[in-house]
Protein backbone atom coordinates (compact mmCIF):
# COMPACT_ATOMS: atom_id res chain seq x y z
CA UNK A 1 0.00 0.00 0.00
CA UNK A 2 2.62 2.44 0.88
CA UNK A 3 4.76 2.13 -2.58
CA UNK A 4 1.38 2.14 -4.14
CA UNK A 5 0.93 6.08 -2.54
CA UNK A 6 3.89 6.57 -3.34
CA UNK A 7 3.52 5.98 -6.86
CA UNK A 8 0.50 7.77 -6.73
CA UNK A 9 2.03 10.90 -5.25
CA UNK A 10 5.41 11.07 -7.69
CA UNK A 11 2.51 11.03 -10.97
CA UNK A 12 1.22 14.47 -9.11
CA UNK A 13 5.13 16.00 -8.03
CA UNK A 14 5.86 14.94 -11.05
CA UNK A 15 2.66 16.76 -13.20
CA UNK A 16 3.70 19.89 -10.22
CA UNK A 17 6.87 19.63 -11.92
CA UNK A 18 6.49 20.45 -15.02
CA UNK A 19 4.52 22.96 -14.82
CA UNK A 20 6.77 24.76 -12.67
CA UNK A 21 9.60 24.28 -15.46
CA UNK A 22 7.42 26.20 -17.58
CA UNK A 23 6.59 28.69 -15.84
CA UNK A 24 10.54 29.43 -14.79
CA UNK A 25 11.32 29.22 -18.89
CA UNK A 26 8.72 31.62 -19.13
CA UNK A 27 10.21 33.66 -16.09
CA UNK A 28 13.82 33.65 -17.37
CA UNK A 29 12.63 35.03 -20.67
CA UNK A 30 10.95 37.73 -19.49
CA UNK A 31 10.32 38.64 -15.83
CA UNK A 32 7.62 40.78 -16.38
CA UNK A 33 5.47 38.07 -17.62
CA UNK A 34 5.00 36.25 -13.96
CA UNK A 35 4.20 38.92 -11.50
CA UNK A 36 4.50 39.02 -7.95
CA UNK A 37 0.69 38.50 -7.45
CA UNK A 38 0.97 35.21 -9.83
CA UNK A 39 3.62 33.38 -8.13
CA UNK A 40 1.38 33.98 -4.94
CA UNK A 41 -1.43 32.36 -6.66
CA UNK A 42 1.12 29.93 -8.45
CA UNK A 43 1.84 28.77 -4.92
CA UNK A 44 -1.66 28.92 -3.50
CA UNK A 45 -2.87 26.60 -6.40
CA UNK A 46 0.03 23.87 -5.88
CA UNK A 47 -0.97 23.81 -2.23
CA UNK A 48 -4.85 23.40 -3.04
CA UNK A 49 -3.75 20.49 -5.26
CA UNK A 50 -1.99 18.91 -2.76
CA UNK A 51 -4.53 19.44 -0.23
CA UNK A 52 -6.94 17.67 -2.34
CA UNK A 53 -5.00 14.78 -3.12
CA UNK A 54 -4.77 14.22 0.36
CA UNK A 55 -8.63 14.20 0.82
CA UNK A 56 -8.46 11.38 -2.22
CA UNK A 57 -6.88 9.23 -0.35
CA UNK A 58 -8.86 10.30 3.23
CA UNK A 59 -12.60 10.14 1.65
CA UNK A 60 -11.74 8.01 -1.97
CA UNK A 61 -9.21 5.68 -1.26
CA UNK A 62 -10.18 3.45 -4.80
CA UNK A 63 -10.45 6.53 -6.75
CA UNK A 64 -8.56 6.79 -10.21
CA UNK A 65 -5.40 8.92 -9.30
CA UNK A 66 -4.53 9.26 -12.95
CA UNK A 67 -6.76 12.11 -13.79
CA UNK A 68 -5.86 14.76 -11.35
CA UNK A 69 -2.32 14.88 -12.48
CA UNK A 70 -3.40 15.25 -16.14
CA UNK A 71 -6.37 18.05 -14.71
CA UNK A 72 -3.16 19.91 -13.04
CA UNK A 73 -0.84 19.74 -16.27
CA UNK A 74 -3.74 21.33 -18.62
CA UNK A 75 -4.64 23.80 -16.43
CA UNK A 76 -0.53 25.18 -15.91
CA UNK A 77 0.08 24.90 -19.66
CA UNK A 78 -3.07 27.09 -20.25
CA UNK A 79 -2.42 29.53 -17.87
CA UNK A 80 1.50 29.81 -18.41
CA UNK A 81 -0.40 30.70 -21.98
CA UNK A 82 -2.89 33.01 -20.94
CA UNK A 83 0.16 35.19 -18.84
CA UNK A 84 2.53 34.52 -22.05
CA UNK A 85 -0.53 36.61 -24.08
CA UNK A 86 -1.09 38.94 -20.68
CA UNK A 87 2.42 40.42 -21.03
CA UNK A 88 1.74 41.21 -24.67
CA UNK A 89 -1.38 42.94 -24.38
CA UNK A 90 -0.97 43.95 -21.15
CA UNK A 91 -3.89 42.65 -19.70
CA UNK A 92 -4.11 40.49 -16.25
CA UNK A 93 -6.74 37.19 -17.34
CA UNK A 94 -3.83 34.87 -16.04
CA UNK A 95 -4.75 36.31 -12.39
CA UNK A 96 -8.85 35.74 -12.69
CA UNK A 97 -8.03 32.42 -14.44
CA UNK A 98 -5.82 31.38 -11.38
CA UNK A 99 -8.58 32.86 -9.10
CA UNK A 100 -10.94 30.59 -10.51
CA UNK A 101 -8.60 27.69 -10.39
CA UNK A 102 -8.69 27.83 -6.77
CA UNK A 103 -12.25 28.29 -6.60
CA UNK A 104 -12.49 25.38 -8.57
CA UNK A 105 -10.48 23.42 -6.29
CA UNK A 106 -11.65 24.37 -3.27
CA UNK A 107 -15.21 23.41 -5.13
CA UNK A 108 -13.91 19.78 -5.82
CA UNK A 109 -12.70 19.35 -2.48
CA UNK A 110 -15.96 19.95 -0.63
CA UNK A 111 -17.71 17.53 -3.19
CA UNK A 112 -14.92 14.93 -2.58
CA UNK A 113 -15.75 15.13 0.99
CA UNK A 114 -19.37 15.57 0.56
CA UNK A 115 -20.34 13.38 -1.72
CA UNK A 116 -19.77 9.79 -0.92
CA UNK A 117 -22.15 8.22 -2.67
CA UNK A 118 -22.51 9.62 -6.30
CA UNK A 119 -25.95 7.38 -6.64
CA UNK A 120 -27.78 10.12 -4.32
CA UNK A 121 -27.81 12.13 -7.81
CA UNK A 122 -30.49 9.93 -8.92
CA UNK A 123 -32.97 10.73 -6.62
CA UNK A 124 -33.03 14.54 -7.91
CA UNK A 125 -33.33 13.46 -11.71
CA UNK A 126 -36.11 15.66 -12.45
CA UNK A 127 -35.16 18.40 -10.24
CA UNK A 128 -32.11 18.50 -12.21
CA UNK A 129 -33.61 18.15 -15.58
CA UNK A 130 -35.29 21.49 -14.13
CA UNK A 131 -32.44 22.98 -12.91
CA UNK A 132 -30.36 22.31 -16.32
CA UNK A 133 -33.15 23.57 -18.44
CA UNK A 134 -33.48 27.14 -16.52
CA UNK A 135 -29.79 27.33 -16.86
CA UNK A 136 -29.77 26.23 -20.63
CA UNK A 137 -32.46 29.03 -21.14
CA UNK A 138 -31.57 31.63 -19.02
CA UNK A 139 -29.67 33.97 -21.24
CA UNK A 140 -32.94 34.46 -23.28
CA UNK A 141 -34.17 36.89 -19.86
CA UNK A 142 -34.57 40.21 -21.18
CA UNK A 143 -31.80 42.29 -19.38
CA UNK A 144 -29.75 39.27 -18.37
CA UNK A 145 -28.63 37.88 -21.38
CA UNK A 146 -25.63 38.90 -23.51
CA UNK A 147 -25.00 38.19 -27.37
CA UNK A 148 -21.25 37.52 -28.72
CA UNK A 149 -20.59 37.11 -31.94
CA UNK A 150 -24.27 36.00 -32.89
CA UNK A 151 -24.70 33.85 -30.25
CA UNK A 152 -26.88 34.72 -27.14
CA UNK A 153 -24.92 32.15 -24.74
CA UNK A 154 -24.04 34.68 -21.99
CA UNK A 155 -25.50 35.98 -18.74
CA UNK A 156 -23.93 39.07 -16.82
CA UNK A 157 -24.33 41.70 -13.67
CA UNK A 158 -22.35 44.30 -14.38
CA UNK A 159 -19.17 43.85 -16.05
CA UNK A 160 -19.16 40.15 -14.83
CA UNK A 161 -20.43 37.48 -17.19
CA UNK A 162 -20.68 33.62 -16.97
CA UNK A 163 -21.87 30.56 -19.31
CA UNK A 164 -24.67 28.60 -17.81
CA UNK A 165 -24.58 25.89 -20.79
CA UNK A 166 -21.08 24.70 -18.53
CA UNK A 167 -23.62 23.80 -15.60
CA UNK A 168 -26.43 22.92 -17.87
CA UNK A 169 -24.36 20.06 -19.03
CA UNK A 170 -23.60 18.40 -15.71
CA UNK A 171 -27.77 19.07 -14.54
CA UNK A 172 -28.85 16.87 -17.54
CA UNK A 173 -26.36 14.30 -17.50
CA UNK A 174 -27.78 13.80 -14.46
CA UNK A 175 -31.19 13.31 -15.59
CA UNK A 176 -30.23 11.62 -19.05
CA UNK A 177 -27.97 9.06 -17.19
CA UNK A 178 -31.34 8.56 -14.53
CA UNK A 179 -34.48 8.29 -16.91
CA UNK A 180 -32.18 6.20 -19.60
CA UNK A 181 -31.31 3.78 -16.43
CA UNK A 182 -34.77 4.00 -15.90
CA UNK A 183 -36.21 2.90 -19.09
CA UNK A 184 -33.49 1.34 -20.72
CA UNK A 185 -35.52 -2.05 -21.20
CA UNK A 186 -38.26 -0.06 -23.22
CA UNK A 187 -35.43 1.26 -25.38
CA UNK A 188 -34.05 -1.76 -25.96
CA UNK A 189 -36.72 -2.81 -27.78
CA UNK A 190 -35.94 -3.57 -31.70
CA UNK A 191 -38.20 -3.44 -34.27
CA UNK A 192 -37.66 -3.89 -38.05
CA UNK A 193 -34.56 -4.55 -39.58
CA UNK A 194 -33.81 -1.69 -42.13
CA UNK A 195 -30.48 -2.47 -43.82
CA UNK A 196 -29.13 -4.65 -41.22
CA UNK A 197 -30.05 -2.62 -38.78
CA UNK A 198 -32.31 -3.72 -35.70
CA UNK A 199 -34.29 -0.45 -35.33
CA UNK A 200 -36.35 0.90 -32.64
CA UNK A 201 -40.06 0.80 -32.49
CA UNK A 202 -41.78 4.01 -33.09
CA UNK A 203 -43.17 4.95 -30.10
CA UNK A 204 -39.55 4.61 -28.77
CA UNK A 205 -38.60 7.25 -30.58
CA UNK A 206 -39.69 10.17 -28.53
CA UNK A 207 -37.06 10.64 -26.22
CA UNK A 208 -34.48 11.32 -28.91
CA UNK A 209 -36.85 13.06 -30.63
CA UNK A 210 -37.95 15.60 -27.04
CA UNK A 211 -33.61 16.16 -27.23
CA UNK A 212 -33.46 16.65 -30.95
CA UNK A 213 -36.36 19.52 -30.33
CA UNK A 214 -34.66 21.08 -27.23
CA UNK A 215 -31.33 21.21 -29.20
CA UNK A 216 -33.04 22.52 -32.50
CA UNK A 217 -35.22 25.18 -29.76
CA UNK A 218 -31.38 26.23 -28.39
CA UNK A 219 -29.80 26.64 -31.95
CA UNK A 220 -33.20 28.80 -32.83
CA UNK A 221 -33.45 31.02 -29.84
CA UNK A 222 -29.74 31.12 -28.82
CA UNK A 223 -27.89 30.64 -32.04
CA UNK A 224 -25.44 28.59 -30.65
CA UNK A 225 -24.50 25.87 -32.62
CA UNK A 226 -21.71 24.36 -30.24
CA UNK A 227 -23.80 23.63 -27.42
CA UNK A 228 -27.23 22.28 -29.17
CA UNK A 229 -24.92 19.39 -30.81
CA UNK A 230 -22.98 19.02 -27.28
CA UNK A 231 -26.78 18.39 -25.83
CA UNK A 232 -27.77 15.75 -28.10
CA UNK A 233 -24.21 14.36 -29.08
CA UNK A 234 -24.00 13.27 -25.47
CA UNK A 235 -27.88 12.14 -24.70
CA UNK A 236 -27.22 10.10 -28.14
CA UNK A 237 -23.95 8.47 -26.42
CA UNK A 238 -25.45 7.73 -23.66
CA UNK A 239 -28.89 6.18 -25.44
CA UNK A 240 -26.32 3.86 -27.29
CA UNK A 241 -24.40 3.11 -23.78
CA UNK A 242 -28.02 2.10 -22.35
CA UNK A 243 -29.34 0.52 -25.28
CA UNK A 244 -26.42 -1.07 -26.84
CA UNK A 245 -28.08 -0.80 -30.47
CA UNK A 246 -26.72 0.92 -33.16
CA UNK A 247 -29.30 1.87 -34.87
CA UNK A 248 -29.44 4.41 -32.06
CA UNK A 249 -26.19 6.21 -33.27
CA UNK A 250 -27.32 6.37 -37.02
CA UNK A 251 -30.61 7.86 -35.94
CA UNK A 252 -28.69 10.37 -34.39
CA UNK A 253 -26.50 11.15 -37.18
CA UNK A 254 -28.95 11.79 -39.28
CA UNK A 255 -30.55 14.03 -37.25
CA UNK A 256 -27.41 15.80 -36.97
CA UNK A 257 -26.82 16.21 -40.45
CA UNK A 258 -30.04 17.61 -40.74
CA UNK A 259 -30.17 20.28 -37.62
CA UNK A 260 -26.77 21.51 -39.21
CA UNK A 261 -27.86 21.76 -42.68
CA UNK A 262 -30.79 23.57 -41.43
CA UNK A 263 -28.76 26.01 -39.24
CA UNK A 264 -26.15 26.69 -41.96
CA UNK A 265 -29.15 27.75 -44.18
CA UNK A 266 -31.57 29.95 -42.02
CA UNK A 267 -28.79 31.44 -39.49
CA UNK A 268 -26.20 33.69 -41.58
CA UNK A 269 -23.24 33.25 -38.59
CA UNK A 270 -23.12 29.32 -39.07
CA UNK A 271 -23.57 29.71 -42.77
CA UNK A 272 -20.17 32.41 -41.81
CA UNK A 273 -18.50 29.21 -39.98
CA UNK A 274 -19.07 26.45 -43.06
CA UNK A 275 -18.27 28.77 -45.81
CA UNK A 276 -14.63 29.88 -43.49
CA UNK A 277 -14.26 25.87 -43.11
CA UNK A 278 -14.90 25.25 -46.71
CA UNK A 279 -13.19 28.35 -48.27
CA UNK A 280 -10.66 29.90 -45.55
CA UNK A 281 -8.49 31.33 -47.93
CA UNK A 282 -11.07 32.73 -50.61
CA UNK A 283 -9.79 36.36 -50.87
CA UNK A 284 -14.12 37.49 -50.12
CA UNK A 285 -14.07 34.79 -47.21
CA UNK A 286 -11.01 36.20 -44.99
CA UNK A 287 -11.82 40.21 -46.11
CA UNK A 288 -15.70 39.89 -44.81
CA UNK A 289 -16.78 42.12 -42.38
CA UNK A 290 -18.45 40.35 -40.47
CA UNK A 291 -17.62 35.97 -40.49
CA UNK A 292 -14.40 36.21 -41.80
CA UNK A 293 -11.79 33.67 -42.10
CA UNK A 294 -8.64 36.04 -40.42
CA UNK A 295 -9.06 34.33 -37.33
CA UNK A 296 -9.17 30.66 -38.41
CA UNK A 297 -6.13 31.54 -40.79
CA UNK A 298 -4.48 33.30 -38.62
CA UNK A 299 -4.17 30.28 -35.99
CA UNK A 300 -3.41 27.93 -38.89
CA UNK A 301 0.03 29.82 -39.48
CA UNK A 302 0.64 30.23 -36.12
CA UNK A 303 0.53 26.66 -35.65
CA UNK A 304 2.53 26.17 -39.10
CA UNK A 305 5.55 28.66 -38.28
CA UNK A 306 5.38 26.20 -34.64
CA UNK A 307 6.37 23.40 -36.76
CA UNK A 308 7.26 20.04 -35.26
CA UNK A 309 9.38 21.33 -32.04
CA UNK A 310 7.86 25.24 -31.82
CA UNK A 311 9.52 28.06 -31.21
CA UNK A 312 9.97 28.19 -27.69
CA UNK A 313 7.95 29.51 -24.92
CA UNK A 314 7.82 33.17 -24.97
CA UNK A 315 9.21 33.31 -28.27
CA UNK A 316 6.40 33.28 -30.54
CA UNK A 317 3.31 35.58 -31.98
CA UNK A 318 0.39 34.01 -30.26
CA UNK A 319 -1.25 37.18 -29.63
CA UNK A 320 -1.50 37.90 -33.48
CA UNK A 321 -4.63 35.57 -33.30
CA UNK A 322 -7.47 36.82 -32.12
CA UNK A 323 -8.83 35.02 -29.15
CA UNK A 324 -5.73 33.63 -28.91
CA UNK A 325 -6.22 33.03 -24.75
CA UNK A 326 -9.58 31.26 -25.15
CA UNK A 327 -11.45 29.70 -28.28
CA UNK A 328 -7.67 29.72 -30.14
CA UNK A 329 -5.38 28.67 -27.36
CA UNK A 330 -4.75 25.50 -28.95
CA UNK A 331 -3.53 26.96 -32.11
CA UNK A 332 -1.42 29.59 -29.71
CA UNK A 333 0.31 26.38 -27.85
CA UNK A 334 0.73 25.21 -31.21
CA UNK A 335 3.28 27.65 -32.01
CA UNK A 336 5.15 27.60 -29.52
CA UNK A 337 5.24 24.23 -28.19
CA UNK A 338 4.75 22.39 -31.68
CA UNK A 339 3.23 19.27 -32.97
CA UNK A 340 4.70 17.55 -30.15
CA UNK A 341 3.42 19.73 -27.45
CA UNK A 342 -0.03 19.64 -29.31
CA UNK A 343 -0.05 15.90 -29.31
CA UNK A 344 1.34 15.26 -26.08
CA UNK A 345 -1.68 17.74 -24.81
CA UNK A 346 -4.36 15.49 -26.34
CA UNK A 347 -2.72 12.26 -25.01
CA UNK A 348 -3.37 14.13 -21.27
CA UNK A 349 -7.33 14.47 -22.48
CA UNK A 350 -7.02 10.95 -23.83
CA UNK A 351 -5.96 9.58 -20.35
CA UNK A 352 -8.43 12.02 -18.79
CA UNK A 353 -11.13 10.26 -21.06
CA UNK A 354 -10.15 6.49 -21.33
CA UNK A 355 -10.33 6.55 -17.26
CA UNK A 356 -13.40 7.65 -17.73
CA UNK A 357 -14.49 5.21 -20.33
CA UNK A 358 -12.57 2.45 -18.05
CA UNK A 359 -14.59 3.65 -15.15
CA UNK A 360 -17.84 3.00 -17.13
CA UNK A 361 -16.73 -0.34 -17.86
CA UNK A 362 -16.06 -1.63 -14.42
CA UNK A 363 -18.51 -0.28 -12.16
CA UNK A 364 -21.98 -2.71 -12.06
CA UNK A 365 -24.40 0.32 -11.13
CA UNK A 366 -26.16 0.94 -14.58
CA UNK A 367 -26.96 4.20 -13.01
CA UNK A 368 -22.89 5.00 -12.99
CA UNK A 369 -22.10 3.36 -15.81
CA UNK A 370 -24.31 5.78 -18.01
CA UNK A 371 -22.89 9.06 -16.12
CA UNK A 372 -19.01 8.18 -16.17
CA UNK A 373 -19.86 7.37 -19.77
CA UNK A 374 -21.75 10.26 -20.55
CA UNK A 375 -19.36 12.81 -18.68
CA UNK A 376 -16.18 11.12 -20.66
CA UNK A 377 -17.79 11.48 -24.01
CA UNK A 378 -19.06 14.81 -23.37
CA UNK A 379 -15.05 16.08 -22.90
CA UNK A 380 -14.17 13.98 -25.76
CA UNK A 381 -16.97 15.36 -27.95
CA UNK A 382 -15.99 19.30 -26.75
CA UNK A 383 -12.24 18.54 -27.56
CA UNK A 384 -12.85 17.04 -30.91
CA UNK A 385 -14.75 19.75 -31.85
CA UNK A 386 -12.65 22.87 -31.11
CA UNK A 387 -9.71 20.63 -32.28
CA UNK A 388 -11.44 19.90 -35.25
CA UNK A 389 -12.44 23.54 -35.77
CA UNK A 390 -9.55 25.13 -35.68
CA UNK A 391 -7.16 22.43 -37.81
CA UNK A 392 -10.44 22.52 -40.13
CA UNK A 393 -11.23 19.24 -39.71
CA UNK A 394 -14.82 20.66 -38.87
CA UNK A 395 -16.73 24.32 -39.24
CA UNK A 396 -15.95 26.06 -35.80
CA UNK A 397 -18.47 25.50 -33.35
CA UNK A 398 -17.74 28.03 -30.30
CA UNK A 399 -16.61 25.76 -27.77
CA UNK A 400 -13.71 25.99 -25.54
CA UNK A 401 -11.47 23.54 -24.61
CA UNK A 402 -11.48 22.12 -21.05
CA UNK A 403 -9.33 23.05 -18.56
CA UNK A 404 -6.98 25.45 -20.55
CA UNK A 405 -9.09 28.04 -22.34
CA UNK A 406 -9.15 31.38 -20.39
CA UNK A 407 -12.91 31.43 -19.05
CA UNK A 408 -14.29 30.50 -15.18
CA UNK A 409 -17.46 28.88 -16.03
CA UNK A 410 -16.16 26.52 -18.60
CA UNK A 411 -12.87 26.21 -16.08
CA UNK A 412 -15.25 25.28 -12.93
CA UNK A 413 -17.61 23.25 -14.99
CA UNK A 414 -14.52 20.89 -16.24
CA UNK A 415 -13.47 20.57 -12.55
CA UNK A 416 -16.51 19.17 -10.85
CA UNK A 417 -17.07 16.98 -13.96
CA UNK A 418 -13.32 15.59 -13.03
CA UNK A 419 -14.01 15.64 -9.62
CA UNK A 420 -17.45 13.15 -10.27
CA UNK A 421 -15.90 11.02 -12.77
CA UNK A 422 -13.34 10.28 -9.65
CA UNK A 423 -16.26 9.62 -6.66
CA UNK A 424 -17.96 7.44 -9.52
CA UNK A 425 -14.09 5.75 -10.13
CA UNK A 426 -13.48 5.15 -6.36
CA UNK A 427 -16.91 3.07 -6.24
CA UNK A 428 -16.07 1.23 -9.76
CA UNK A 429 -12.39 0.13 -8.10
CA UNK A 430 -13.45 -0.33 -4.21
CA UNK A 431 -13.96 -4.13 -3.33
CA UNK A 432 -17.68 -4.68 -2.20
CA UNK A 433 -18.51 -7.55 0.16
CA UNK A 434 -21.05 -8.68 -2.09
CA UNK A 435 -18.21 -9.62 -5.03
CA UNK A 436 -16.59 -12.13 -2.25
CA UNK A 437 -17.80 -15.76 -2.09
CA UNK A 438 -20.02 -16.59 0.67
CA UNK A 439 -19.14 -19.18 3.26
CA UNK A 440 -22.17 -21.59 2.44
CA UNK A 441 -21.00 -21.70 -1.24
CA UNK A 442 -17.16 -22.20 -0.21
CA UNK A 443 -18.23 -24.98 2.03
CA UNK A 444 -20.38 -26.76 -1.13
CA UNK A 445 -17.89 -26.08 -3.36
CA UNK A 446 -14.97 -27.77 -1.47
CA UNK A 447 -17.33 -30.58 0.12
CA UNK A 448 -17.57 -31.51 -3.76
CA UNK A 449 -14.15 -31.00 -4.61
CA UNK A 450 -13.10 -33.50 -1.72
CA UNK A 451 -15.58 -36.02 -2.80
CA UNK A 452 -14.46 -35.62 -5.87
CA UNK A 453 -11.12 -36.16 -5.33
CA UNK A 454 -11.63 -39.55 -2.65
CA UNK A 455 -13.46 -41.06 -5.62
CA UNK A 456 -10.10 -40.69 -7.49
CA UNK A 457 -7.70 -42.20 -5.61
CA UNK A 458 -10.44 -45.06 -4.77
CA UNK A 459 -10.15 -45.58 -8.49
CA UNK A 460 -14.42 -46.05 -8.76
CA UNK A 461 -17.19 -44.44 -9.80
CA UNK A 462 -17.30 -43.33 -13.28
CA UNK A 463 -20.41 -40.70 -12.89
CA UNK A 464 -18.17 -38.64 -10.53
CA UNK A 465 -15.11 -38.71 -13.37
CA UNK A 466 -17.80 -36.53 -15.17
CA UNK A 467 -18.50 -33.90 -12.82
CA UNK A 468 -21.35 -35.05 -10.99
CA UNK A 469 -19.63 -34.19 -7.44
CA UNK A 470 -20.68 -35.61 -3.97
CA UNK A 471 -23.70 -32.69 -2.64
CA UNK A 472 -24.12 -31.88 0.74
CA UNK A 473 -27.57 -33.08 0.49
CA UNK A 474 -26.71 -36.63 0.35
CA UNK A 475 -24.28 -36.82 3.10
CA UNK A 476 -25.14 -39.83 5.77
CA UNK A 477 -25.49 -39.08 9.22
CA UNK A 478 -26.75 -35.21 8.12
CA UNK A 479 -29.09 -33.61 10.37
CA UNK A 480 -31.56 -32.73 7.76
CA UNK A 481 -31.54 -33.51 4.14
CA UNK A 482 -29.40 -29.91 2.71
CA UNK A 483 -26.70 -30.78 5.39
CA UNK A 484 -27.19 -27.21 6.52
CA UNK A 485 -29.45 -27.28 9.93
CA UNK A 486 -28.77 -24.07 11.29
CA UNK A 487 -31.11 -21.33 9.07
CA UNK A 488 -27.94 -19.32 8.35
CA UNK A 489 -26.96 -22.06 6.19
CA UNK A 490 -23.57 -23.16 8.18
CA UNK A 491 -23.18 -26.65 9.40
CA UNK A 492 -24.29 -27.30 12.88
CA UNK A 493 -21.65 -26.36 15.34
CA UNK A 494 -22.77 -29.82 17.49
CA UNK A 495 -21.61 -31.90 14.23
CA UNK A 496 -18.22 -33.61 14.65
CA UNK A 497 -16.27 -33.29 11.89
CA UNK A 498 -15.72 -37.57 12.10
CA UNK A 499 -19.58 -38.27 13.78
CA UNK A 500 -20.44 -39.78 11.34
CA UNK A 501 -19.43 -41.89 8.10
CA UNK A 502 -20.31 -40.50 4.43
CA UNK A 503 -21.84 -42.75 1.86
CA UNK A 504 -20.21 -42.51 -1.03
CA UNK A 505 -22.33 -43.19 -4.28
CA UNK A 506 -19.17 -43.77 -6.82
CA UNK A 507 -18.11 -46.65 -4.45
CA UNK A 508 -18.86 -50.02 -6.04
CA UNK A 509 -18.34 -51.83 -2.71
CA UNK A 510 -20.35 -49.48 -0.82
CA UNK A 511 -17.54 -48.41 1.46
CA UNK A 512 -17.82 -45.42 3.37
CA UNK A 513 -15.05 -43.08 4.27
CA UNK A 514 -15.30 -39.71 6.43
CA UNK A 515 -14.87 -36.71 4.65
CA UNK A 516 -13.67 -33.39 6.62
CA UNK A 517 -15.68 -30.94 7.26
CA UNK A 518 -13.37 -27.70 6.88
CA UNK A 519 -14.96 -24.69 9.03
CA UNK A 520 -16.38 -21.88 6.10
CA UNK A 521 -14.12 -18.90 6.14
CA UNK A 522 -14.03 -15.51 4.40
CA UNK A 523 -11.46 -16.08 2.15
CA UNK A 524 -11.90 -18.93 -0.55
CA UNK A 525 -7.67 -19.95 -0.82
CA UNK A 526 -7.83 -20.16 3.57
CA UNK A 527 -10.18 -22.75 2.83
CA UNK A 528 -8.42 -24.78 0.25
CA UNK A 529 -5.37 -24.28 2.59
CA UNK A 530 -6.69 -25.31 5.51
CA UNK A 531 -7.39 -28.93 3.61
CA UNK A 532 -4.57 -29.60 1.81
CA UNK A 533 -4.90 -33.39 1.64
CA UNK A 534 -8.06 -33.15 -0.79
CA UNK A 535 -6.31 -30.81 -3.36
CA UNK A 536 -3.36 -32.66 -4.46
CA UNK A 537 -4.78 -33.44 -8.07
CA UNK A 538 -3.40 -30.61 -10.35
CA UNK A 539 -6.74 -30.57 -12.35
CA UNK A 540 -8.54 -30.42 -9.10
CA UNK A 541 -7.24 -27.45 -8.29
CA UNK A 542 -7.78 -25.89 -11.48
CA UNK A 543 -11.34 -26.68 -11.56
CA UNK A 544 -11.60 -25.17 -8.02
CA UNK A 545 -9.65 -21.90 -9.13
CA UNK A 546 -12.07 -21.35 -12.15
CA UNK A 547 -15.00 -21.82 -9.71
CA UNK A 548 -13.67 -19.55 -7.18
CA UNK A 549 -12.95 -16.80 -10.14
CA UNK A 550 -16.54 -17.60 -11.36
CA UNK A 551 -18.53 -17.39 -8.29
CA UNK A 552 -15.96 -13.97 -7.56
CA UNK A 553 -17.23 -12.30 -11.02
CA UNK A 554 -20.93 -13.20 -10.90
CA UNK A 555 -21.00 -15.41 -13.39
CA UNK A 556 -22.71 -18.20 -11.47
Amino acid sequence: MIATRLRQISLLLFSIALSAIAFFQLYARDRAAVSGGLRLLLVTATILFLALWTLLLRFQPYASQSILPCVLLLTAIGTMMIARIDHTKHTHVAVTQLVWVCVALVLVCVLIVCLRDYRVLRRFSYVSMVVGLVLLLSPMIPGLGKETGGARVWIGIGSRTMQPSEFAKLFLSFFFAAYLFDHRDQLAVGGRKLFGLQMPRIRDLGPIAIVWAASIGVLVLQHDLGTSLMFFAMFVSMLYVSTGRGSWLVIGGIAFIAAAVLAMNIFPHVGYRVDGWLHPFDPQVYGRKYGSSYQLVTGLFGMAAGGLLGTGIGQGHPSLTPLGNSDFIYASLGEELGLTGLMAILVLYFIIVTSGLITAMKIKDGFGKLLASGLAFTMAFQVFTVVGGITLVIPMTGLTLPYMAAGGSSLVANYILAALLIVISNWANKPHEDDKLSATMQYEALIALNGRTANRKRGGGGGERQGHATSPAIVAGSPNPDGFPNPDGFPNPDDSPNSGDHSDPGNPQGATQPIERPAPTSDFNAAIAADPDHVEDSDDTDGLAKLAQALNGGQL
